[in-house]
């Protein structure tokens, strides 16, 4: 649309997630602002119309009728947020989930989730042994949630 000189970035905030589904790791990028679009531009009548008007933008933020700039420092902690070391694991185990180990010396076991660790990529899961809860702790990739 020839606004190059006034509509600088647009960014859609994304954060790469490793997401475990049948025993496998995908990597896959999922938006930190669901509906959220940051646009670094010079607000003119010219380049609020062409933003106003794209497809798909209902709304934006701030009070006014115009949208209201966001600080430098947030948009730094987005950005950054956006560049994060190590990805982080997705998991949908949640406390007291019925669970099979599926890799391990404990595999075949069934047992409940106790604890989960998204820092480490954990989850300790209690197993019964000979009539006894035992916790064993275990990565994400060892366990299956039962449906």
């Amino acid at each position: 649309m020839d606004m190059l000189d006034q509509i600088f970035e647009v960014v859609v905030p994304t954060q790469e997630e490793v997401e475990i589904k049948a025993g496998q790791r995908h990597s896959v990028q999922r938006k930190v602002f669901p509906g959220y679009v940051l646009v670094r531009m010079e607000m003119s009548d010219e380049s609020w119309s062409v933003v106003r008007n794209t497809p798909g933008v209902t709304g934006f933020v701030g009070t006014t009728a115009r949208p209201s700039p966001l600080a430098q420092d947030e948009v730094d902690k987005i950005l950054k947020g956006m560049h994060a070391e190590a990805p982080k694991v997705s998991v949908t185990l949640q406390l007291d989930d019925t669970v099979s180990i599926i890799d391990g010396p404990f595999s075949d076991f069934r047992g409940t989730v106790d604890d989960i660790d998204h820092e480490r990529g954990k989850v300790k899961v209690l197993v019964s042994f000979f009539g006894r809860e035992t916790p064993v702790t275990l990565d994400f990739l060892q366990v299956e949630k039962e449906t």
